[in-house]
């Protein structure tokens, strides 16, 4: 899922003289203005939560005053280069003015193709001083999908040569241009950043933050003294930053960094987990799911000195409640587990061991309400709407609140716990099966590491479920007894009519498992 705002039109530029209205929700209750995302529009919307204050300043105004706070201390660190605070706030400052000297200003839609370097993260910053639209565009896509992120992009920032289709703006001409004091001209009710999900599922799905939702989020800001937020940022002063600007997690954990006074330190390579933490001492890194695999697989068979980092978060999918403790046994107590959405940024977390079996409790700042077993929650982070796609926001945001369409429950503790996705299911003979317990009650079994299911065709039954299973090193899984697990926790209607044993799981550019890879493996 993404992240949007509050106003029920968006203005494209068509052609330099025509800006085309084009809904992104349909009106309602809860949106019934009728401003434009244009340029230079003086209309702005209705707020999207009644209870919300006027902002007394705007996006990224609390970071450039942490970056002049202290201007000596390192934000970035690459091999041998250091980049100062004082030095990237100098170049957002130069950015913002090569931007405007372009032509671009607030509602423009400013593309970032860099690496994950300074540069690229003063682009991200520049883009939001001007009020502008940043698009941050992910290495490697097909072309179709490129076009598609592109086609509302007046201008791309790249640090490398670029046929776009669109103006290109090399970061070496952006470097060229005077300094001048940023000051941020972005609205509240503006879009301010537009996150493009992997397309895993076909075009890739928009999910835009509005200029209040990071002004308002607790990642924007410095920490509220004695919050968990504040306790997290504690470990965050060597953050392993890598991967690509456009996830919307990492950035989200670069700003944590930032505001505890941390350093982002950015591999010349790629990681190499876990040998990577040691090496760059490294006290905070992200992971996914596949990769907590590929640490513990390592520690299994080898004596590795992590060299004490404080916090380790893994996120992105469902972790079995025995991996998270093999976790906490072999890596202590930095390990964390948390869970969010790009829509909504990251809304629960515990470490390795507390609430067994949940995500955690919310975060600061973050309600959570489960209706009719669908987990919603409402948080100043939540995004505003999916970029030109009323129907998808129909469908996730009401009234403030997000529907995340996982399926889960609040324990008495207020840890959440979470049951299966509300569209990740198999239809065996019209009668639905979650996928997430199946799944869960494989991986519980001793002979197993991993287990993922997937919906097949069936003839006979409409679709099947096929369950792919990764054993424990040195372990033979027997089908027969897991099928056994499953009728025993879930009934013989729940077990999977085939399973096979594949030796790792296949990785989305999400850092997910890639389940359309798993269903095409079969379907050859």
């Amino acid at each position: 899922m993404g992240v949007l705002c509050a106003t029920s039109l968006l203005g494209l530029l068509v052609d330099d003289r025509t800006l085309v209205n084009v809904p992104i929700w349909p009106a309602g209750p809860a949106r019934t203005a009728s401003a434009g995302f244009c340029r230079n529009s003086e209309i702005r919307p209705v707020d999207r939560d009644p209870r919300r204050k006027a902002v007394e300043m705007v996006h990224p105004q609390a970071l450039l005053d942490e970056l002049r706070r202290a201007p000596g201390v390192p934000a970035f660190e690459r091999g041998s280069r250091v980049t100062t605070r004082g030095e990237l706030r100098e170049l957002i400052g130069r950015f913002a003015a090569g931007l405007r000297a372009a032509g671009l200003g607030p509602g423009d839609g400013v593309g970032i193709a860099t690496g994950v370097t300074p540069e690229g993260f003063a682009a991200l910053v520049a883009a939001h001083v001007l009020g502008a639209r940043a698009v941050a565009v992910r290495a490697g896509l097909p072309e179709a999908q490129l076009r598609h992120i592109l086609g509302d992009v007046d201008v791309l920032i790249t640090d490398e040569p670029w046929e776009a289709g669109v103006p290109v703006l090399p970061v070496g001409d952006l470097l060229s241009a005077a300094y001048a004091e940023p000051v941020p001209r972005g609205q509240p009710g503006d879009i301010a950043t537009v996150v493009f999900t992997s397309g895993s599922t076909g075009v890739p799905k928009g999910v835009a933050y509005d200029y209040r939702a990071l002004t308002e989020g607790r990642v924007w800001r410095p920490p509220v003294p004695g919050s968990a937020h504040e306790r997290l940022g504690a470990g965050f002063g060597r953050f392993l930053l890598f991967g690509s600007l456009a996830s919307a997690v990492m950035v989200e954990q670069l700003a944590v960094c930032l505001f505890a006074g941390g350093t982002a330190v950015i591999p010349e390579e790629l990681p190499d987990f876990p040998w990577v933490l040691p090496r760059l001492g490294i006290t905070a890194a992200l992971t996914t799911v596949p990769r907590l695999h590929q640490i513990l697989d390592v520690l299994r068979g080898s004596e590795v000195e992590l060299g004490g980092p404080r916090t380790l978060i893994v996120a992105g999918s469902p972790v079995p409640p025995h991996t998270l403790a093999e976790a906490a046994e072999r890596i202590g107590p930095a390990m964390h587990h948390a869970y969010g959405q790009t829509e909504t940024g990251m809304l629960t977390i515990c470490r390795a061991g507390e609430g067994v079996g949940s995500v955690g409790k919310a975060c600061d700042t973050v309600e959570i309400d489960v209706r009719d077993g669908e987990v919603w929650v409402r948080t100043p982070s939540a995004f505003a709407g999916y970029w030109r796609d009323p129907a998808a926001t129909a469908e996730v945001l009401r009234d403030g609140w997000v529907r995340t369409q996982d399926l889960g429950f609040v324990d008495t503790g207020g840890y959440l716990h979470l049951s299966g996705r509300a569209r990740d299911v198999v239809i065996v003979n019209a009668i639905i099966h979650y996928t997430g317990p199946i799944e869960r009650a494989i991986a519980a079994h001793p002979d197993v590491d991993q287990a993922y299911v997937v919906a097949v065709p069936d003839s006979l039954t409409g679709e099947a479920a096929h369950a792919f299973v990764v054993p424990v090193p040195g372990r033979e899984p027997d089908f027969g007894s897991l099928r056994k697990a499953v009728a025993t926790e879930l009934g013989e209607a729940a077990v999977p009519a085939r399973f096979s044993v594949v030796p790792s799981i296949p990785v989305a550019p999400s850092g997910k498992p890639d389940k359309a890879a798993l269903r095409a493996s079969i379907m050859d």
